[in-house]
């Protein structure tokens, strides 16, 4: 069987390795650009592709559940930001631009 075009955003897995998802293609130079979930970025020949799918030493993949592995995110970054606190502390908006005048000069 031919190996499946690699798409950007799917997820492959090496047998008994890593999971990793398709980021950029470059079909000029006939290269794919993969990240793992680890936040690595590796560049693999698009020979490489084919060769180890025909192996079996590449699959496809769910996209895992927990995708803040590879973006580095902790769940309290987010407390004290966002629209869902304009609603508690309304001194958090923004105030009009009134009496702003775009063209000044200094």
């Amino acid at each position: 069987m031919a190996a499946p075009l690699p798409s950007i955003g799917h997820w492959y897995r090496l047998i008994g390795g890593d999971l990793f998802e398709v980021v950029a293609l470059d079909e000029d130079e006939g290269t794919i650009e993969i990240q793992y979930f680890d936040a690595t970025v590796e560049e693999m020949d698009r020979e490489d592709w084919e060769a180890q799918w025909d192996d079996g030493a590449l699959e496809a993949a769910e996209a895992p559940e927990d995708w803040s592995g590879s973006v580095d995110v902790e769940s309290g970054d987010d407390e004290g930001r966002g629209s869902d606190n304009l609603d508690e502390d309304p001194t958090l908006r923004a105030g009009a631009l009134d009496g702003i005048d775009l063209f000044e000069f200094d």
